[in-house]
């Protein structure tokens, strides 16, 4: 494998960059008013179309952490990991059809404001410096550092610090312009993106049919897959008997079967794009029409998803499997993208690198902005400086942008939160996951049911953070392996563990117990209860026809690999 980059990737490379900057400079130009206000600069004022929304989000959601990891969990248990893509397809049509009515009727622009206009201050400012914490020193964070060290995999012998601050100044690049900047150019991240992913693992698919004496043809290279790993094409697995192995066990704690669809996997999709302002951002500031089709769009982009960032994982394992991989590391399954990348041949890595960076800095611009946003509405406008007016306030979010980028340098640079210690991926979900159940369960029964209180809202979120640490830490050993409520499995280590997604549900679960029962205790209708009705959620032809499209396609794809 030759990790070195040639004329051609440096050229494709260089032309990438140009473009997005250039692109993403006229935009700014055209479309700037004489006087930038919040709306503009945090929302693009309504401007941005459905198929730049659905681009973005996109964007936003693919990175580093999906390219390394879920490219690893392919080659450790398979397609089954593709269904925190596909559910994310069925999550998407439940937030546009039941969640962004309710924002845009409500005229919400950030998840706190959610709060504080359902619940109360306590809540909203609670929430909102949670989120901050989480977006800097988890996410920014992990962005960053996964993202160096996958370029650093492929073309070698480059400074981790000098990738960072690269990728930062391209980011900040972006994020200054505001979100109409960051929504366009999000547009050509994802074509790149895309391109640069299907051109890889279709070089991979050939590469496995010629190791395997069966010509330079994709196809075979897929039925070649599909005939030395089939147990990698189940989207279910078995719960683990008493005579499974440990590996497969390991699975099992990552992807737990069908159970998993009863559970965590819900409440990780619907708590990602419906109650997190790094997502839902993206739609706030169009119309209902506009917002739907463009969720809608990116729920049909997520189909497509895991052959880009799951397949070279399976390949990879073929490879490796047979003798054909060496260069994989003792088979490091974190390795596997990498790895698979080197024998890409002049020109098209540089096009993967342009691929694997414009997810990085479309990421890690979206991510900014959200930490702009909250940090400017509602913490400096409601608690610093009341009486600031709009050029101030957009002047306040630049600042903030440029604050929260350095921060996350400063952790990032010695790897201060340990984030390649446990795995990027890993790291990203412990933190995340501790605090889903308990913020969507608050979500959800603010939205939907009129008698839920600010104390149960609070209590909610501290009972569903408590009960996710007790059942991924503690519930074994407290309660035993074999429960009513869940079997824990040897994790190798000398101990026993639950799943992972397994604990989100039962912390859900009793997280909404909680909340049902306080909130008994108010009033049978919360004053501060949204008002619904069913024509909010109506829907018109067009979104119609592409929630029909998208259940069938998800429906052939799981009966192919159930």
């Amino acid at each position: 494998m030759n990790k070195a980059l040639v004329f051609a990737d440096y050229a494709v490379f260089v032309v990438y960059f140009f473009i997005v900057a250039g692109y993403g400079y006229w935009v700014y130009q055209r479309k700037k008013k004489a006087v930038t206000d919040t709306k503009d600069f945090f929302l693009a004022e309504g401007s941005l179309t459905w198929w730049a929304i659905g681009a973005s989000l996109i964007a936003s959601n693919i990175s580093a952490e999906q390219f390394i990891g879920m490219s690893g969990e392919g080659y450790f248990v398979g397609i089954a990991v593709a269904a925190y893509e596909w559910i994310a397809a069925i999550a998407l049509i439940i937030i546009a059809v039941w969640f962004i009515p309710i924002y845009l009727k409500n005229k919400i622009y950030t998840m706190p404001q959610f709060l504080k206009t359902r619940y109360n201050e306590t809540v909203a400012l609670i929430m909102a410096v949670f989120w901050l914490f989480l977006y800097i020193f988890v996410n920014l964070t992990s962005i960053l550092y996964l993202g160096a060290v996958a370029i650093n995999g492929l073309v070698g012998g480059e400074s981790l610090h000098m990738l960072m601050i690269g990728l930062a100044v391209f980011a900040l690049v972006i994020t200054l312009g505001g979100m109409k900047v960051i929504g366009y150019t999000d547009v050509i991240q994802v074509g790149v993106l895309i391109i640069g992913g299907l051109a890889t693992i279709y070089l991979a698919l050939v590469m496995v049919s010629e190791k395997f004496g069966m010509g330079s043809s994709a196809i075979e290279g897929f039925g070649v897959l599909m005939r030395e790993a089939p147990d990698h094409f189940h989207m279910i697995l078995s719960k683990p008997g008493p005579d499974a192995s440990q590996e497969y066990i390991n699975k099992y704690l990552v992807l737990p079967g069908i159970a998993m669809y009863f559970a965590g996997q819900w409440i990780v999709n619907l708590n990602y794009w419906g109650c997190n302002q790094y997502i839902t951002q993206r739609a706030l500031g169009a119309d209902l029409q506009t917002a739907r089709t463009g969720i809608l769009f990116a729920g049909l982009i997520k189909l497509m998803m895991p052959v880009i960032v799951m397949l070279p994982g399976i390949a990879a394992y073929v490879l490796y499997k047979n003798g054909h991989l060496p260069q994989l590391e003792g088979g490091s399954k974190d390795g596997a993208y990498s790895a698979i990348l080197g024998f890409l041949p002049s020109g098209l890595k540089g096009l993967s690198i342009a691929a694997l960076t414009a997810a990085i800095v479309a990421s890690l611009a979206g991510k900014l902005n959200s930490i702009s946003t909250i940090f400017t509405l509602d913490i400096y406008k409601k608690y610093i400086k009341t009486s600031a007016d709009e050029t101030g306030m957009v002047w306040v979010g630049r600042v903030t942008v440029l604050g929260a980028m350095v921060l996350a340098l400063i952790f990032t640079w010695k790897d201060l939160l340990g984030i390649g210690g446990e795995g990027g991926f890993t790291f990203i979900q412990k933190y995340t996951g501790f605090i889903s159940p308990g913020v969507f369960a608050m979500f959800i029964l603010g939205m939907f049911w009129k008698r839920t209180t600010g104390a149960a809202a609070i209590a909610g979120v501290i009972t569903g953070f408590v009960l996710s640490v007790f059942f991924n830490q503690f519930a074994p050993e407290v309660l035993g392996h074999e429960t009513l409520f869940y079997t824990a499995f040897p994790n190798g280590k000398g101990g026993f563990e639950i799943p992972f997604l397994i604990c989100m549900g039962l912390s859900f679960f009793f997280t909404m117990a909680v909340m049902i029962v306080m909130s008994l205790a108010g009033p049978k209708v919360n004053p501060k209860a949204f008002a619904i009705d069913a024509s909010m959620f109506k829907v018109s032809a067009t979104t119609q026809v592409l929630i029909i499209v998208t259940l069938l396609l998800l429906t052939a794809l799981y009966v192919k690999f159930w």
